[in-house]
């Protein structure tokens, strides 16, 4: 495959980050996979404004990644809680791989603030990349990026 020779506008990483490349989207399904569901909470633990946290909430629910469900505390008016759908829960391995590169690259001097283990044996997560044969990937270079039925030829540059 020569990569120059197609059209990257229909590219599933492209369209992803779409959906979830701002900071504060990844922050925000961060905080959702840790249970953190009311605006207000997400709000001050992240540290995001209103505004910024309303428009990441309303384009992730847009998206069918997170669903809103109406809850209501006594006396209060009605709000919403954010779920992760199963699109959404469908990103977790993308957030144990960046919570792994970053412990890897940026942790504390100290060590990583937080480990993520496996419930039942206490063993720490990992994203692993393997074929659908189920052979270990350890590094770019054993994969091979071919083109897929959604390719398309790249415009002649003038």
């Amino acid at each position: 495959m020569h990569w120059l020779q197609y059209d990257t506008r229909n590219c599933s990483i492209q369209r992803t980050l779409d959906v979830i490349g701002e900071k504060w989207t990844i922050l925000v399904l961060r905080e959702a996979f840790n249970g953190v569901r009311r605006f207000d909470r997400i709000r001050d633990h992240v540290g995001v404004s209103d505004p910024v946290l309303a428009d990441r909430l309303r384009k992730l629910v847009a998206a069918g990644v997170l669903e809103a469900v109406p809850y209501r505390e006594s006396g209060r008016r009605e709000r919403h809680e954010y779920r992760l759908t199963t699109k959404g829960l469908d990103l977790y391995p993308v957030i144990i791989a960046l919570l792994r590169w970053g412990d890897r690259y940026c942790a504390d001097p100290s060590g990583p603030s937080v480990v993520v283990t496996h419930r039942d044996c206490g063993a720490p997560v990992e994203a692993i990349v393997q074929c659908a044969h189920g052979h270990r990937l350890d590094s770019a270079r054993e994969g091979c990026a071919v083109p897929g039925p959604g390719a398309r030829q790249a415009g002649r540059i003038e």
